[in-house]
C-alpha cells in the first residue's frame, strides 16, 4: 500500500544531506518520522527538541482525509546539544513509543486512551550522558501469532471469470516473543558495542539488560550501523563499523522464567543473552568494473538484516539477506551531477564441514580432530548490487518479509520481492492484485497518498477497471482489519469512489467475503458473540465512513444503517463493562459508586430510548405508507421495497430485518431494562436509608451520586417506549424470519439441489444443511449491505405489520412519538432545515456521554435541570478542551477507554466519521 508520510524538498540538496543519515552515530535518522498501528503518527521537530503527533483524520465538514495538525508531547524534550534523534513503535495492541536521543538515552511514551495523548512508561532520567551510548540500531520483538507457528497473509485477488477469489497464505512465524502475548520488547544496539535489552517485568515494571558483542579499542571499531531481526527462535545483529566491516552476530535469548508451584502466581523474568560472531567481511568492496560513483560512495545511509524464509516453491529456504545503501550526493564542483543509490546486497551461507577419508587418520601418526567437532562454517557472499538514479532514503520489509519497501527522496516508491530483489507491482496487473499499486519540500510534514490513475473506473463490474480497483483495496484492507491495524489511509484512496452506487456496498461485500466474517445470528439468543465480531464492526466502519459527507449534510443509507448500529454496539459493551467492573479497575474503585459513570450510563440510556423510540415511529410511517403497503402486498413489485426505502433513506426496516442489526437491539433492550432495574432499586436503598436518618449507624449518599441515579431512573421509568415491548416485537419477528428459512428456504434449496424438501423433524443430510446455511448467510449479507429483501420475507413482512407492529403500537402513544425530539441520535432528520438548525444552535453529541454539549458551558446541569425524560438531554457539559473521533476504528477498546475516560474526567469525544 501505498501510504507514506514524507519530508519533501524543495530545492534539492540542502535538504537531501540533511535528511540522509550519515556515518556518524548521533544521526541515527532513519526513524524521525514512525506511523503506528494505530494510526498515530509521531515525528521529531526539525530542530530536534520536541516529539509532535499526528494523525489521518476525517474531516467533520465534508468527510474528506487529511493529516491533522501537530499535538506537540511536553513530557520530554531534546536539547541544542543533545537533539532526539529516533523514534520506533512497538506492535502492541496499546501502542508504545520508543524515543531516542543523541546519546542513547531511552524513553517510553504509552498511548492507552487516545491518538495524540501519551504517558511516560519508561523515563530516561536515570541513563548516562556518554556519546558512546548512542544508539545506531534497535529493534521491537514481534508479537507472539494466535497460531503461534505461523502469520495469515490475506492475498493476491485472482480473477475467476467476472470475479475474484482471494488467497490465503501461512508464512512461518519465529520468535523470540516476550513471554506475554501482549508485551514486546526493545533491543538496541549502541556505537560502543553494547546490546541492550529493554523489557517488561511480570510486574509492569520495564527493566533492562545489557551485554557486551564488540570490544572497541580504537574509533576504527565504533558501531556506525545496526540493523537486528528474528530468526528461527534467535535473532541475527548485522554491525557496520567506522573502518568499513560488515560484521554478523547471532544472539539467543533466554527469558529464565521457571514455572510457578501456586495457581495464579507468575514467577519473575531472568532473561539472558548469548552471543556469537559468525562472520565479517568489508562493506565497501571497489573493483575495476564498478562505476564512478562507486568509488565516491564512502559511506553507508542505511543496513537491513532480513531473516530466511521459504523459497516459492515452498521447499527450500532462502538464506538471510544484509542490504546496505549508499549514496552519492554531488557537491557544486564535482563532475558528476547527478544523484545516485546503491544498494549492496550479501547472503548468508554456512559451509557444512567436509568429512575425511578414514585412511587419512592413520598418516602421519598425528592425532586427527573429530569431524564431529567441526562446526559449521558461515560466509557473506556478496551479490550484485542494485544501483538507483534517486536518493534511497528509507527500507522497510512488508508482508512478513516476502517484499521489501523502497522510499526515495522524491516521495516515490518501489516494491521489490524479497527472494530475488527484482521490482513487483509496477505494472498494471487486473489478472492478480496483491497491491493497490497494480491498479493503479521545506522540510515540513506532508502525507502523499496513493491515487489512481484512471479518472474513472465505471459504476459496475461490467467496466474492466471498476473489479481491479476494489479487489486492490480489498486485499490492503482485509490484511489492516485480521492484525487490528488502522485502515484510515485506505479509506483515503477509496474516497474518491464513495459517491458510487454500489461501490461502498461492493468494497464491503468483499472485505467480509475475503475474511468469511459471520454475518448470520438468526438462531443466537445470546449477543456475546456479535458483540465481540470485531471483523464485523470494522466493515460496519467501512461503509459508516464512505457515506459521511459530512456533519451537516446527509449520510446515505448505508452509513446511516451501518453508524446506528455501531452506536449501539458501544452502548452495549459500555454498560456491560460498568456493570461488570474490569480487573484492573476492581482495587481502584467500582464504575457505578462514580457519579461521571452513572451520567454516561443515563446519556446511553437516553440515547437507546431515542434508538427504539425512532424506530417504532419509522415503522408506523410505514405501516400508514399506502405506497409501502401496495408494494409489500404485491408480489409483483415486492422487489421494489428496498429501492423505496433508499429512496426514503429509511433504515429502520433493515436494522430489523437484518440478524445482527437485530440482535444488537434485542442487547440494547435487555441493557435498558438492567439500567432501569438497577436505578429503581439503588432509588429504593437510598428511600430505605432516608427512613434511618435518626439512626446513629444510617449512611448519607454521595449528592452527586444519588442526583445521577435519580436521573437515570427518571429516564428509563418515563420511556415513550417500554424497553420489554419492544424486544417482544423484535422476538416476534426474528420467530418469522427463522420459520421462513426453515420451511420456504429449506424447500427452495431442496428443490435447487434436487431433492425432495424434508418432513417436519426429519434429519437433514449434511450437504443439504451446508447449501441451506450458505443461503441462509447470503441473505443476511444482503440485508446488511443494503440489498433487496428476499421475496420469501413477503408473507413474513405482511404479518409483521398487520398483526404483530399493530398489537405493539396500542402500548405507545404514536402522536408523542411523532412530535418527539431525536436530534441526540443526529442522524434521525435529513432535511436541510434540520441540518440548517443544527449548525445555527452549534449543538454537538459526547460519543460516549450520550448528552447534548455546546461551546462555552459550563460542566454543570444549567438551571437545575437534570434532562430527565424530555427531548432535549442535558447531562454533563464541558467548557474546556474537546476530543474528536476522527478514525473509523470503532474498537472494543474505544468502548473501554469510554469507561476509563469517563472515570478520569475526560473531556467529550465528538463523533466526526
Amino acid at each position: 500500500m501505498a501510504m507514506d508520510v514524507t519530508t519533501e524538498a524543495s530545492n534539492g540538496m540542502p535538504f537531501l544531506e540533511n535528511s540522509l543519515p550519515s556515518v556518524l552515530p548521533d544521526s541515527f535518522a532513519e526513524g524521525t518520522v514512525a506511523w503506528s498501528k494505530s494510526g498515530t503518527i509521531a515525528s521529531i521537530t526539525p530542530d530536534g527538541l520536541y516529539v509532535e503527533f499526528r494523525f489521518l483524520r476525517c474531516n467533520p465538514d465534508d468527510g474528506s482525509w487529511q493529516l491533522g495538525e501537530p499535538t506537540r508531547c511536553d513530557l520530554l524534550s531534546g536539547s541544542d546539544t543533545v537533539p532526539l534523534v529516533h523514534l520506533a513503535w512497538s506492535p502492541t495492541a496499546v501502542p508504545e513509543l520508543a524515543v531516542l536521543d543523541g546519546v542513547g538515552r531511552l524513553s517510553l511514551l504509552a498511548f492507552p486512551h487516545a491518538l495524540n495523548k501519551a504517558h511516560l512508561s519508561r523515563k530516561w532520567d536515570a541513563d548516562l550522558v556518554d556519546d558512546l551510548n548512542a544508539v545506531v540500531g534497535c529493534h521491537w520483538l514481534n508479537l507472539m501469532p494466535p497460531s503461534r507457528q505461523f502469520n495469515v497473509l490475506h492475498g493476491p485477488a485472482v480473477k475467476d471469470n467476472n470475479k475474484y477469489r482471494y488467497e490465503t497464505s501461512f508464512i512461518h512465524s519465529f520468535g523470540p516473543y516476550h513471554p506475554n502475548a501482549t508485551k514486546s520488547s526493545l533491543l538496541c544496539v549502541t556505537t560502543n558495542g553494547q546490546l541492550k535489552l529493554f523489557y517488561s517485568q511480570n510486574t509492569g515494571r520495564i527493566e533492562e539488560l545489557p551485554m557486551d558483542i564488540e570490544r572497541i579499542g580504537s574509533t576504527d571499531d565504533m558501531i556506525t550501523h545496526a540493523s537486528i531481526c528474528t530468526d528461527k527462535n534467535f535473532l541475527y545483529l548485522a554491525l557496520a563499523t567506522a573502518s568499513r566491516q560488515l560484521k554478523l552476530v547471532k544472539v539467543t535469548l533466554q527469558w529464565g522464567q521457571a514455572a510457578s508451584d501456586k495457581p495464579g502466581v507468575v514467577n519473575p523474568l531472568h532473561p539472558t543473552l548469548v552471543e556469537r560472531h559468525l562472520a565479517s567481511t568489508s562493506w565497501h568492496q571497489y573493483g575495476p568494473n564498478d562505476s564512478p560513483f562507486d568509488s565516491a560512495m564512502t559511506q553507508i545511509s542505511h543496513i537491513e538484516a532480513l531473516p530466511s524464509t521459504l523459497e516459492n516453491d515452498g521447499q527450500a529456504w532462502s538464506p538471510p539477506l544484509i542490504l546496505t545503501v549508499r549514496s552519492y550526493l554531488p557537491s557544486p564542483d564535482s563532475p558528476y551531477q547527478e544523484v545516485a543509490s546503491i544498494i549492496d546486497r550479501w547472503q548468508v551461507l554456512v559451509d557444512q564441514p567436509q568429512t575425511v577419508h578414514p585412511a587419512f587418520a592413520s598418516l602421519g601418526g598425528q592425532r586427527q580432530t573429530p569431524t564431529s567437532d567441526v562446526q559449521p562454517a558461515t560466509r557473506l557472499q556478496k551479490g550484485e548490487p542494485l544501483t538507483f538514479n534517486k536518493v534511497i532514503v528509507g527500507l522497510q520489509v512488508l508482508q512478513f518479509g516476502k517484499v521489501l519497501g523502497i522510499s526515495f527522496s522524491d516521495g516515490t516508491l518501489e516494491y521489490r520481492d524479497r527472494l530475488t530483489l527484482n521490482e513487483i507491482y509496477h505494472e498494471p496487473n487486473v489478472e492478480r492484485i496483491g497491491n493497490p499499486h497494480q491498479v493503479a519540500a521545506d522540510g515540513a510534514l506532508k502525507w502523499k497518498h496513493l491515487q489512481f490513475s484512471e479518472e474513472d473506473i465505471g459504476n459496475s463490474t461490467q467496466d474492466p477497471q471498476y473489479s481491479p480497483v476494489i479487489a486492490a483495496l480489498t486485499v490492503a484492507t482485509g490484511a489492516a482489519i485480521y492484525y487490528m491495524s488502522t485502515f484510515d489511509d485506505i479509506l483515503a484512496v477509496a474516497r474518491p469512489f464513495a459517491d458510487k452506487k454500489r461501490f461502498n456496498y461492493d468494497f464491503a461485500n468483499d472485505v467480509l467475503s475475503m475474511l468469511k466474517v459471520t454475518v448470520d445470528y438468526s438462531e443466537e439468543s445470546h449477543h456475546d458473540n456479535l458483540v465481540r465480531n470485531t471483523h464485523l464492526q470494522m466493515c460496519l466502519s467501512i461503509l459508516a465512513n464512505l457515506g459521511f459527507h459530512g456533519q451537516y449534510h446527509p449520510r446515505t443509507f448505508g452509513s446511516k444503517f451501518s453508524t446506528l448500529a455501531l452506536n449501539a454496539r458501544n452502548i452495549v459493551i459500555l454498560v456491560t463493562i460498568a456493570s461488570n467492573a474490569p480487573s484492573h479497575l476492581k482495587d481502584r474503585l467500582s464504575p457505578l459508586d462514580e457519579p461521571e459513570v452513572i451520567e454516561a450510563l443515563a446519556g446511553c440510556a437516553k440515547w437507546s430510548i431515542d434508538l427504539i423510540s425512532w424506530l417504532a415511529d419509522s415503522l408506523f410511517s410505514l405501516l400508514d405508507d399506502p405506497k409501502f403497503t401496495a408494494l409489500v402486498k404485491d408480489p409483483a413489485k415486492f422487489s421494489a421495497v428496498t429501492a423505496y426505502l433508499q429512496e426514503k433513506n429509511d433504515v429502520a426496516l433493515h436494522l430489523l430485518l437484518c440478524s445482527s442489526t437485530r440482535g444488537l437491539l434485542v442487547a440494547v433492550c435487555r441493557r435498558l431494562q438492567h439500567l432501569d432495574a438497577l436505578g429503581n432499586r439503588v432509588i429504593g436503598f437510598w428511600e430505605t436509608q432516608a427512613l434511618q436518618q435518626g439512626q446513629p449507624d444510617a449512611k448519607v449518599p454521595n449528592f452527586a451520586l444519588h442526583r445521577a441515579y435519580q436521573r437515570m431512573q427518571q429516564i428509563t421509568s418515563s420511556s415513550l417506549v417500554k424497553a420489554q415491548e419492544f424486544e417482544k416485537l423484535l422476538a416476534q419477528l426474528g420467530s418469522d424470519i427463522r420459520s421462513t428459512y426453515s420451511t420456504v428456504l429449506t424447500a427452495m434449496i431442496s428443490k435447487a439441489v434436487g431433492q425432495p424438501p424434508p418432513q417436519a423433524g426429519a434429519a437433514i443430510s449434511k450437504h443439504l444443511d451446508t447449501a441451506i446455511k450458505q443461503a441462509q448467510a447470503q441473505c443476511e449479507l444482503g440485508m446488511l449491505l443494503g440489498g433487496p429483501i428476499h421475496p420469501m420475507f413477503r408473507k413474513a413482512l405482511g404479518q409483521f405489520f398487520a398483526s404483530h407492529l399493530a398489537g405493539f403500537k396500542v402500548t405507545v402513544d404514536p402522536a408523542r412519538l411523532f412530535f418527539h425530539d431525536y436530534s441526540l441520535l443526529e442522524i434521525a432528520a435529513d432535511s436541510p432545515e434540520s441540518f440548517a438548525k443544527k449548525r445555527a444552535g452549534a449543538v454537538y453529541i459526547d460519543m460516549f456521554r450520550k448528552v447534548e454539549i455546546s461551546p462555552g458551558q459550563a460542566d454543570q446541569h444549567p438551571n437545575g435541570n437534570d434532562g430527565g425524560a424530555s427531548g432535549r438531554s442535558n447531562g454533563p457539559v464541558w467548557s474546556g478542551l474537546w476530543r474528536r473521533c476522527v478514525s473509523v476504528f470503532w474498537g472494543i477498546e474505544l468502548a473501554t477507554q469510554g469507561i476509563i475516560a469517563t472515570i478520569d474526567r475526560s473531556p467529550p469525544l465528538l463523533q466526526a466519521c
